[in-house]
């Protein structure tokens, strides 16, 4: 692209933006992050993942964005480091252990944790404080970790998830299942109980206090037949049983689950709505791509991984028979259009490496891209239909 015709999308980019973004903040990384993990309502971690030394970090966010009235009076608009540090190896996945300063890290090539100490009150440094031992698996299988209290959550297959306690490294349950699918996700649904997402869309529903086989929630079909890579995340709710399962195919398929009411094959999660949505044409690894509802907003959906731009949708339109092609509710698109691209057949288009939405505050998000740029973002809901 020639830097005149940069510089017009880039100020439309920018003048568009004045009326669908409340808030907006950049930040720039030494390298990209496939990791962004609240530490609190106010601050996240991020990391490195090249195969060399990586920087972990805890940022706070700008205090621009957190001020409620007068933030044209707030001083600092911009992402500070409060702790840092780093590690000698990449960071596929991390996780904030709550009411604690510890994080967990796995690195991707093995299925051992990583223990983290984010600073104290007389030092600002992030510091390994120890390991957990993982069940051994192939190294190309990244590890997925969830956590509650001092106990941690993790695994790499369907047949090799385990819950640890930090303290002591023992495993206090193992998930037991005839199947070894790649996970793609790992999440606590309660207390004690779990959702663990394969590859192949399968989702069991585990209860730790239980001996009993875990829930079973088989995928649809998808168009076609065939293999596909699928995605997923559950909704928050008082119950279990209540949430809601979103899954979402790599070949744009995206449907909802109740967990309450059965689907047939043995398992729960009828359908109850589904929508085709646009995927792209770029070809995308199990941990490319990210789904997530929204914790603060109804029936919201967010996606990312298949482009430079993170989506939203609204569910509460798709329907319960029909797979209708939808449009986003809004598109964030500002790590593609303000990195610029040369004509440079080489040269490979910027794409989101990971996602998250704040936990409290409804349209507040944070993305972050290949070429190490962080956004903070709480964008403007212009639907005249309401939705969301």
């Amino acid at each position: 692209m020639e830097d005149s015709e940069f510089e017009d999308v880039l100020d439309d980019w920018f003048i568009e933006s004045l009326k669908t973004y409340k808030d907006l903040h950049v930040y720039q990384l030494e390298g990209p992050t496939q990791v962004i993990e609240w530490t609190s309502g106010k601050s996240v971690c991020v990391a490195g993942y090249h195969q060399s030394k990586n920087e972990i970090l805890e940022l706070r966010l700008p205090l621009k964005l957190l001020a409620d009235e007068n933030k044209g009076l707030c001083a600092e608009r911009d992402f500070k480091v409060i702790h840092g540090g780093f590690t000698d190896g990449p960071v596929r996945r991390l996780k904030h252990i709550p009411g604690t300063k510890c994080v967990v890290t796995n690195d991707g090539m093995n299925s051992d944790l990583q223990l983290w100490e984010l600073g104290g009150d007389d030092s600002d440094v992030i510091r390994r404080t120890g390991s957990v031992k993982g069940k051994k698996r192939r190294s190309d299988e990244e590890e997925r970790a969830a956590k509650e209290e001092t106990d941690v959550l993790h695994g790499g297959r369907s047949d090799d998830v385990q819950l640890t306690d930090l303290e002591s490294g023992r495993s206090l349950y193992d998930l037991a299942t005839d199947s070894a699918d790649p996970l793609s996700s790992l999440q606590f649904l309660s207390d004690d109980v779990f959702l663990a997402g394969c590859s192949n869309g399968n989702v069991y529903v585990a209860d730790t206090r239980s001996p009993a086989a875990p829930q079973l929630c088989p995928p649809p079909a998808p168009p076609g037949g065939g293999s596909v890579l699928w995605w997923c995340d559950a909704s928050a709710g008082s119950e279990p049983s209540g949430c809601r399962l979103v899954r979402l195919s790599a070949c744009g398929q995206a449907v909802v689950s109740d967990l309450r009411r059965g689907g047939g094959g043995g398992g729960g999660g009828a359908v109850v709505s589904r929508a085709r949505l646009d995927v792209g044409t770029r070809r995308c690894g199990l941990d490319d791509v990210r789904v997530s509802w929204a914790p603060a907003l109804n029936d919201c959906v967010s996606v990312s991984g298949f482009s430079g731009s993170v989506r939203i949708y609204d569910a509460s339109v798709w329907r319960s028979e029909h797979q209708q092609e939808v449009e986003p509710l809004f598109e964030h698109r500002g790590h593609s259009v303000s990195s610029q691209q040369s004509d440079d057949d080489d040269d490979v288009p910027v794409f989101i490496t990971a996602h998250v939405w704040h936990p409290e505050r409804p349209r507040t998000l944070l993305s972050a891209a290949s070429d190490g740029s962080v956004h903070v973002w709480d964008w403007v809901d212009q639907s005249a239909a309401g939705g969301c």
